[in-house]
């Protein structure tokens, strides 16, 4: 683990303008902590009102394993959006180990994430009980207007516009005079808008689940993830161990759908987080979330038919488990208030309400239920900052490396095609069978290192990720692969 390749850090370093001292990244979720060098940078919230109210933005930085290295940093832009980099990231750190020999890796908790000044709500959770209850558009109103009141800080100042504004300070702040971005899934609409708005200070990019910049979130997202899911059936379909244990699957998962839709299945199981006896339904949200989290990673993929088999044959408590615990994570990770701050601001004003198809809506899994719940939202939720150009198509010449999964169930390749047209100096590489992210290819390391040394894509060596197939095999039971 990273954790012990870094034993003391007991620097007596002050970079300027930010200090730092000794910490320990532990991220909720994770057993180990990480050593770090910690603090804390002011910023305006309003950039337009400096002597207003300030916030105090959380910085972690991991320093170079060689001391000796002046390579340029890499700054690791988190997802969500919602998800501050220090507790997202800090699991997956030694990761990013061969990266972190020559560069100082640097975490910033985006304004509204993590510690600085999140903006979360307890009335709009998407914890457990989010399971239990589709809340009416009236109902979605209210809670929106609570979680409006309750917050920390205006929404109107917590968009990327604002954002890649803070980022740069921490640059500056650290003494880096260029800095190297890695985005994932939202951290990728922050990378390119940074890398737009300060080029002289980008050296070079990997973004990771590209989201392009005129690209409106929302929309796609039921047909994304019933792509990803029918992928699954037809890898199952062309498996003769898969298809010979679940002959019927897409058939009963579109019967499961239509009876949650009809309402929910109540069950009795032992908590996964817990351990306690509860009884909680398993509703159609429950269902969509746990399907979708779940065909994030090829090793959860490998699980889905066999727990979607269970569920249709009345037996959900091992599906619902799954769903109960990644509620629990994940909505336990995501501060709500500074995701609808963007997806209000950036998303929802510009997608075509003519255009939504309401009928092919209806025959994914996930429905119209997320798209509605957004507007619903967005209807109440103020507008905020938006630079002119975040939108417009990104042209530059900074070198791009951008990553895609074969099987993402949210960010396709065909979204990084529409981001690398305008990009001069870049590579598009897709995963085969591997779902959202792509750090976890174990080669993918070794090639954004080989692309950071470069600060090229010409030339790079890109097949270990072309020839990666990560599709795992699927549990013929409870007990896993055939042998």
């Amino acid at each position: 683990m990273l954790s012990t390749l870094l034993p003391a850090l007991a620097l007596a370093v002050t970079l300027p303008g930010l200090p730092l001292h000794d910490c320990r990244l532990a991220p909720p979720t994770a057993p180990t902590t990480v050593a770090a060098r910690c603090g804390t940078l002011e910023v305006p919230e309003d950039y337009a009102r400096p002597t207003g109210k300030r916030l105090r933005l959380a910085v972690a930085v991991i320093p170079a394993l060689d001391r000796n290295a002046h390579a340029t940093p890499l700054f690791l832009i988190s997802g969500g959006p919602g998800q501050g980099a220090r507790d997202s990231f800090a699991p997956l750190l030694p990761t990013f180990q061969r990266l972190n020999r020559q560069r100082d890796l640097v975490l910033l908790d985006q304004r509204g994430t993590g510690d600085s000044n999140a903006l979360t709500c307890k009335e709009v959770a998407t914890d457990a009980a989010a399971l239990e209850h589709t809340p009416s558009a009236t109902e979605m109103a209210a809670l929106t207007q609570s979680c409006l009141a309750a917050l920390s800080g205006d929404p109107r100042f917590y968009t990327t516009s604002v954002a890649v504004r803070d980022l740069d300070l921490v640059r500056a702040a650290l003494g880096y005079s260029r800095v190297n971005l890695y985005g994932i899934s939202y951290g990728t609409r922050v990378a390119q808008h940074y890398a737009r708005r300060y080029p002289a200070h980008t050296r070079a990019v990997i973004i990771d689940g590209v989201v392009p910049p005129g690209l409106a979130l929302g929309p796609d997202l039921a047909f994304a993830a019933q792509r990803a899911i029918d992928t699954v059936f037809s890898r199952c379909e062309a498996d003769r161990a898969c298809a010979a244990t679940y002959p019927q699957l897409r058939q009963q998962f579109r019967a499961l759908v239509i009876a949650l839709r009809a309402g929910p299945r109540p069950v009795t199981l032992l908590h996964p987080v817990s351990g306690k006896l509860v009884t909680q339904a398993l509703t159609i949200d429950g269902l969509g979330n746990a399907v979708r989290f779940l065909s994030y990673n090829p090793v959860s993929i490998s699980l889905l038919p066999f727990l979607l088999q269970e569920a249709a044959a009345g037996r959900p408590a091992p599906l619902l488990a799954q769903a109960l615990s990644l509620t629990d994570t994940i909505g336990g990770s995501l501060a709500i208030g500074m995701h609808n701050a963007v997806a209000c601001t950036e998303d929802l004003p510009f997608m075509d309400a003519s255009a939504i198809d309401h009928a092919a809506l209806a025959n994914t899994y996930l429905g119209a239920q997320p798209l509605e719940a957004l507007i619903n939202s967005c209807r109440v939720w103020p507008r905020g900052i938006l630079d002119a150009d975040l939108r417009q198509p990104l042209r530059s010449n900074i070198p791009f490396l951008l990553l895609s999964g074969g099987a993402d169930p949210v960010t396709p390749p065909a979204y990084a095609e529409r981001a690398l047209r305008g990009l001069s100096d870049a590579r598009h590489v897709i995963v085969a069978g591997n779902g959202h992210g792509q750090w976890n290819v174990p080669c993918a390391p070794r090639v954004m290192a080989a692309f950071l040394d470069a600060g090229t894509t010409r030339g790079l060596d890109i097949t270990c990720l072309q020839n990666a197939q990560r599709a795992q095999p699927f549990f013929l039971n409870a007990n896993g692969p055939a042998p």
